[in-house]
């Protein structure tokens, strides 16, 4: 995703994600330019989101973040840095919509970041101090599969789909019939000449649309003009033997 194109809802999480990520100073949820990312074999702690929109959430923090978590630790009981985290990415979730989280767990940030996610910096006095990366895992939880239609029912959602072309022109042409003749042959034609072809007189015409056969018929004359008295219609697909 673009700079130009966060949406509301993805930058309120990282905001949400930055104001509980321990560090020295406050951190402000920057969108990333595009092609910048977290070094690759950077340590990443993710959570899975699985709810009113299912996204996979990870905070990768820089040497800064770390120090202020281990100067937690010293001060008090240890914590590891997937514990510190976590409350941040619960609070992203949160900001997204109701749903469940995954126990965090760790990966590296190539496995996390790919072209479908947007990557927050976390910055304080223009430094990157973290990074917060969402990746949606479609636009919405998946739905479950629904049955497939009946071959009824299929029939009708057809007919209501081709239903908006019924005012499109469309262009038949009616064949007497073909012949084949070498190119010199072709070449030697000529006004008067009388080519042969593959029908008997008499023998319906075939009604043609875009090269395919639906009808045969017989040549009329209707008010000094050609026409075609239809006298059977091709069957289609369905009804092919």
């Amino acid at each position: 995703m673009s700079t130009d194109t966060v949406a509301p809802a993805l930058q309120a999480a990282a905001d949400a994600a930055a104001a509980l990520v321990p560090a020295t100073s406050p951190l402000v949820a920057t969108p990333a330019p595009v092609g910048v990312v977290p070094p690759p074999d950077a340590t990443a702690v993710v959570v899975s989101m699985v709810g009113s929109t299912s996204a996979e959430l990870a905070l990768v923090a820089a040497d800064a973040v770390v120090e202020a978590v281990e100067a937690g630790t010293a001060a008090g009981a240890p914590i590891a840095l997937t514990d510190a985290l976590t409350p941040a990415l619960a609070a992203a979730a949160e900001v997204l919509g109701p749903g469940a989280l995954e126990p965090a767990r760790v990966e590296q940030v190539s496995s996390v970041v790919g072209t479908d996610t947007q990557v927050f910096a976390l910055q304080a006095d223009g430094s990157d101090l973290a990074w917060f990366t969402v990746r949606l895992r479609g636009s919405q939880v998946k739905a479950a599969k629904k049955p497939a239609p009946s071959k009824g029912e299929a029939k009708t959602q057809a007919q209501a789909s081709i239903a908006v072309l019924y005012d499109v022109d469309m262009t038949l042409t009616a064949e007497l019939g073909r012949t084949r003749l070498p190119l010199r042959q072709v070449l030697e034609l000529a006004p008067g000449a009388v080519l042969e072809l593959d029908r008997t007189a008499g023998s319906p015409a075939d009604v043609m649309v875009n090269g395919r056969l639906i009808a045969r018929g017989e040549v009329v004359v209707v008010d000094e003009d050609y026409g075609l008295r239809i006298t059977e219609i091709m069957a289609g697909p369905e009804g092919q033997a």
